[in-house]
């Protein structure tokens, strides 16, 4: 069972389904249960939470009451949902691990540290992305949440500032310029707000906006705290008066964030690591669905830090004039021959992930030899069905994963990468689905009938929930039916 503070107070399944929690004075004792996930909170701060001065006759058994009716509701969104709200002196607690509160993986993601600044914004966007609304919003004038709500307010304000950062490394100033206006609104005084907002003004070249702003700030910190701007603030007016006008902002890099774990290919992510710090063209090859794109993006990913001018991927799934979709994605236009791609890609250490190459393969080879021969620090990651064919290309052979042996005990299986893929991907698609003793013949079955391509593998996984393995393996003698069906 999951439980949601930053927005409303909300309870989901771990299916995802909405569980009701009726009653106002059940929801409250709740919401004070998740001020302290996992902790005790007295019997006295739970009565004075629901009550204040004007308790019940009898507001230890009024309070069992509700104990009571909160066990039942959560019993009826999920079995066994009952005994997450346990009796421990002084009080009572939930019993909920931390990855269940929305609060808690917000605080362990702000915790965490990315060198890299694309691993910051992914990070930093995920735990944004959890808030709803504001934290406890439904009982922001409670004295039992007034701590909690401060702290995770002001932890979602430097996890604002913090993902704004990242963004203008990697270049986004125009975006973050524009959405760092409201929140510096909302918070008039917060001057490391403020000075990212600044900053991304004059980089998306609004100077006389980052200016205005510096100056007004100034002015209301003399009046309203009778104060001078900071450090941070006085050096970056210094800095935006050194630099004058801001060069045209380069383009923005765009890698798509990987939503699962990549399984069974740690070795060819550092082979083809390797292999683009000595190449500048390397070529991932192999059959359809064998997960040439899902490595590409890896390799790109991890090799952020190899190429500090920028990481891009072009998925050439269209027809069409290749030179547009890469200008595109780059956020150029394309004209002349290639000129502004070449422009925008000189003396840059930059890395060009060319996706599905083979559905254009001649303009590709074109496109990747002249780009490579005008701009020195690039290098290219292509992913096709075929070579490219130009001179200086490496090629590296992406293979299926590698299947289980005879052996069908559980724990022989858990070796091939295969059947760990289809594992992760069914207990995924049909929650409670493991490799024990009674799956483990018909996953072999259905790894081996399958040859172990990823794709056909989460394919099949889908079909898990429906069908159970054992249905599964012996419908997959009809394999394209089953998992195009």
């Amino acid at each position: 069972m999951r439980f949601g503070v930053l927005g409303p107070l909300a309870v989901w399944t771990d299916a995802g389904a909405p569980v009701r929690v009726p009653e106002a004075k059940v929801r409250t004792l709740l919401a004070v249960l998740l001020t302290r996930p996992g902790e005790p909170v007295s019997v006295d701060r739970l009565i004075d939470a629901l009550w204040g001065d004007r308790p019940p006759r009898n507001p230890l058994g009024t309070l069992q009451a509700r104990v009571s009716q909160l066990r039942k509701a959560l019993e009826d969104g999920e079995p066994g949902g009952r005994s997450l709200v346990a009796s421990r002196p002084p009080g009572y607690a939930l019993d909920a691990a931390p990855e269940a509160v929305d609060a808690a993986r917000f605080a362990a993601a702000l915790g965490r540290e990315a060198a890299d600044p694309l691993a910051r914004k992914r990070l930093l966007g995920d735990a944004l992305a959890l808030w709803r609304g504001p934290a406890f919003a439904d009982f922001a004038d409670a004295e039992f949440a007034r701590a909690a709500i401060i702290e995770l307010e002001e932890g979602r304000l430097v996890a604002l500032e913090r993902h704004a950062r990242a963004r203008l490394e990697l270049g986004e100033h125009a975006a973050v310029a524009a959405e760092l206006a409201a929140p510096a609104a909302r918070h008039p005084l917060r001057e490391p707000l403020h000075a990212l907002h600044l900053r991304a003004l004059h980089l998306a070249g609004r100077q006389g906006e980052a200016f205005a702003g510096y100056h007004a700030l100034r002015e209301r910190l003399a009046e309203e705290l009778g104060a001078d701007p900071g450090p941070e603030l006085a050096e970056l007016h210094r800095s935006m008066l050194a630099e004058g006008p801001a060069p045209p902002p380069r383009p923005a890099p765009r890698l798509p964030a990987a939503l699962d774990e990549l399984i069974g290919r740690e070795d060819a992510v550092q082979r083809g690591r390797a292999l683009l710090a000595g190449h500048r063209l390397v070529t991932l090859t192999g059959p359809g669905g064998v997960g040439k794109t899902r490595l590409a993006v890896e390799i790109a990913s991890r090799s952020m830090a190899d190429h500090p001018d920028g990481v891009w991927m072009v998925e050439l799934t269209a027809p069409g004039d290749v030179a547009e979709q890469v200008a595109r994605a780059l956020g150029l236009r394309e004209e002349s021959g290639g000129a502004p791609l070449a422009e925008a890609l000189r003396g840059r250490r930059a890395l060009l992930v060319l996706d599905n190459c083979e559905h254009v393969l001649e303009p590709v080879a074109e496109l990747a030899g002249r780009l490579l021969a005008d701009a020195p620090g690039l290098r290219v990651l292509a992913t096709s069905r075929e070579p490219l064919g130009i001179a200086g290309e490496r090629l590296e052979a992406v293979p299926p994963l590698d299947l289980p042996g005879h052996e069908t005990a559980p724990d022989a299986l858990r070796e091939s990468s295969a059947v760990r893929l289809f594992v992760a991907r069914a207990a995924a698609a049909a929650p409670g689905f493991a490799l024990d003793a009674g799956t483990a013949p018909w996953i072999a079955a259905i790894c081996r009938r399958l040859d172990g391509v990823p794709l056909a593998l989460e394919l099949a996984a889908t079909r898990v929930r429906a069908l159970g393995a054992r249905e599964l393996a012996a419908r997959l003698d009809d394999r394209f039916r089953v998992l195009a069906g």
